[in-house]
């Protein structure tokens, strides 16, 4: 597939409307897509509040033909080990058949009103791909309310590799309809590899 420059450009502009040290998060993500083209791409910026200071992070998701590529940028203060603040950034390549889980959950307010098409409140996107598991143990239990024996532990794994949620209320209405389209394009793509590789 070859790099179309409309998409590339989309890219850049995106990652420099975040505000979030454009050049770096830019340089990190073209290097990781190096000569693919780039299918669908989301830039997702969370500020948090860790105290008295203010933190940012941005996540840089970018789908190409083959892969999954996700960046984080993350700034920190001045501490022990760097005498002024700093910024660090992080690429993950995954192969698109690696994939396990899209999950797309969708917050709708007045869902009896709801109407085809319509804007949901919030959504969550939660994408999986085996490098991350939580694993939620509790003790087993039998129908027996005076049983006293020990029947183990039961619980379930959840692949939980990344996971982002983006509002109407805090990201505005483009960014929930971007995430929707990434996660749309995603789903497909994985469907696609399946198929290709005959599963």
């Amino acid at each position: 597939m070859a790099k179309t420059s409309t998409t590339t450009q989309g890219l850049r502009a995106a990652i420099e409307r975040s505000g979030y040290y454009p050049a770096l998060v830019a340089e990190a993500v073209e290097a990781a897509v190096g000569d693919e083209g780039i299918g669908s791409y989301l830039v997702h910026q969370e500020t948090t509040f860790d105290a008295n200071e203010v933190r940012r992070h941005v996540t840089v998701l970018v789908l190409t033909g083959t892969r999954f590529i996700v960046s984080h940028t993350d700034e920190q203060a001045a501490d022990s080990s760097s005498p002024t603040p700093y910024a660090t950034t992080s690429t993950e390549s995954v192969k698109i058949g690696r994939i396990s889980s899209v999950v797309v959950s969708r917050v709708v307010a007045n869902p009896e009103s709801y109407t085809p098409g319509s804007l949901p409140r919030e959504v969550v996107l939660t994408i999986g791909w085996g490098a991350v598991s939580r694993l939620d143990l509790e003790p087993a239990a039998c129908g027996d309310p005076n049983c006293e024996a020990d029947h183990g532990y039961t619980g379930s794994s959840t692949a939980d590799d990344l996971s982002l949620r983006v509002s109407e209320a805090g990201d505005g209405p483009e960014a929930v309809r971007q995430t929707l389209a990434f996660a749309q394009a995603l789903s497909e793509a994985t469907t696609a590899t399946g198929r290709d590789t005959g599963h």
